[in-house]
């Protein structure tokens, strides 16, 4: 019993939520970096979805940041919500150049499981029936 909640805290969910969070976080830190690794080919991408150049590297700092907040614990849910505006933009992105755009979703959905799963005040706030 988690006693900040009053509610069950199982071993294997939290530890479940650590390696789904750890998880999204290195795949999403690979992201970024081979995007940065290899910036005139992303540049290309980035440029064809209506963007100007200029907002490449802010864009990537942004993502970097949102990943960073996410990582350290204490501001993990705080990471959620920076993260779930991230991807929000990138759905509307791939709506409005008629790509499929559940990608960015799924993510989403992971990011905010991984904490779910994890975190015992969440699980309180928005309990699953």
């Amino acid at each position: 019993m988690d006693a900040a909640s009053g509610t069950v805290r199982s071993s294997g969910m939290v530890w479940a939520g650590r390696i789904l969070s750890g998880l999204i976080v290195v795949a999403l830190s690979a992201l970024n970096a081979m995007g940065l690794l290899h910036k005139a080919e992303s540049l290309k991408h980035f440029v064809a979805y209506g963007y100007p150049e200029s907002a490449f590297v802010p864009i990537s700092i942004v993502f970097f940041v949102c990943i960073v907040v996410y990582a350290i614990p204490r501001t993990a849910i705080f990471g959620a919500i920076l993260f779930t505006g991230y991807f929000g933009g990138a759905v509307a992105t791939h709506v409005r150049a008629g790509e499929p755009y559940f990608f960015p979703i799924v993510v989403a959905v992971l990011v905010w499981l991984g904490i779910f799963l994890r975190d015992a005040r969440l699980r309180a706030l928005v309990p699953l029936r």
